[in-house]
């Protein structure tokens, strides 16, 4: 047996270095250690040997396995850096010009997001921003959102493990979850409460919500949410501010229509409609863009502002329904789907 061992060792180590493909190496894997293998033959074998003989008998095979499995690895480890070689393809020489000529461009909602902070850094906005991760505080308790409002529901609100920590999220009531901020309106209550008024600020960011994707949904999204908190401000000075904006994003033909509705941080909360008929693709008379509303009392209290001494403003839009409007496209999906025909047309 120790001579079959022998001529099995030589022969898988004149054959196993010449093979180049997976299926050759998996063949011949089979013919030498799988259940019908020559090694495994030879270990059949051991029953037929003398008592006395098995022990050394046994560590010669055992070295001989060894041995095989140690060229069979090594043929693996080869094939598999061949194959990754033939994927990866050429070496790149990195010295060469790249053959990307044209410069880079701004992705649509970038250029609607800093145009309509522009439009609101000339009367005096200040850009705020906050954590993507918050807690059910600032996204709920202190929006005068009740803990049974549909909103906190699972099956709209991306929540947390509660095993998780954010060392820079820091929970202000205990028991409370972590969750992906469902709008942008949680900034608000983390300005406000930084310090007193008069604040006037805008914040853009992404926000997440369980929605089923299609045309016109996404379950993550980018809002622009302003507040003004001030002496004597009233509805007029949000519709004034309101016209102004998207007189200026949209052009002079733009108007926009307040519908009664409910906010359980605004009262009186209103639904924004514009009329927009001068863009492409817009057929209809009235868009529904926002919502908006003076700042519910309950809010400033729960900040430490006295709502008899202050009032306020608030609204809120998408971005992405923003840009569908301003560039006539018609699929939210377009947004996130990275396509260098789509992006280059924003150049």
């Amino acid at each position: 047996m120790q001579d079959q061992l022998s001529a099995l060792l030589a022969k898988a180590s004149a054959e196993l270095p010449l093979l180049a493909t997976r299926p050759d190496f998996e063949a011949a894997k089979a013919r030498y250690v799988g259940p019908n293998g020559e090694l495994t033959a030879l270990m059949k074998q051991m029953g037929a040997v003398p008592k006395e003989a098995r022990p050394a008998m046994g560590k010669l095979i055992n070295e001989a396995k060894t041995q095989l499995q140690s060229q069979l690895d090594a043929v693996h480890a080869r094939l598999e850096i061949s194959e990754l070689a033939a994927q990866v393809g050429p070496a790149v020489d990195a010295t060469l010009p790249s053959p990307d000529v044209g410069p880079g461009t701004y992705h649509p909602l970038t250029l609607v997001r800093e145009e309509m902070c522009r439009i609101l850094r000339k009367v005096g906005f200040m850009v705020a921003d906050g954590p993507e991760v918050e807690t059910e505080y600032y996204c709920f308790d202190a929006l005068n959102t009740p803990a049974d409002h549909p909103a906190r529901d699972a099956q709209d609100t991306f929540y947390l493990p509660e095993n998780v920590r954010f060392a820079n999220v820091a929970k202000k009531n205990p028991g409370e979850k972590y969750l992906l901020r469902t709008h942008t309106s949680s900034v608000q209550i983390r300005t406000m409460l930084k310090g007193e008024p008069p604040i006037r600020i805008v914040s853009p960011g992404r926000v997440y919500r369980r929605d089923t994707t299609d045309a016109t949904h996404s379950a993550n999204f980018h809002q622009l949410e302003c507040l003004y908190v001030d002496k004597n401000v009233t509805v007029r000075d949000l519709k004034a501010l309101l016209d102004y904006i998207f007189e200026s994003l949209l052009g002079k033909d733009t108007k926009t229509r307040f519908r009664p509705h409910y906010f359980g941080y605004t009262e009186p909360s209103f639904e924004v409609d514009l009329s927009a008929k001068h863009l492409p693709k817009v057929k209809k008379e009235w868009i529904e863009i926002g919502g908006c509303g003076m700042v519910d009392p309950t809010v400033f209290s729960g900040v430490g502002y006295d709502p008899e001494v202050w009032t306020g403003y608030a609204f809120g839009m998408g971005l992405e329904r923003l840009a569908m409007l301003l560039y006539g496209i018609d699929d939210i999906r377009y947004f996130y789907q990275n396509d260098l025909r789509f992006l280059k047309q924003f150049a």
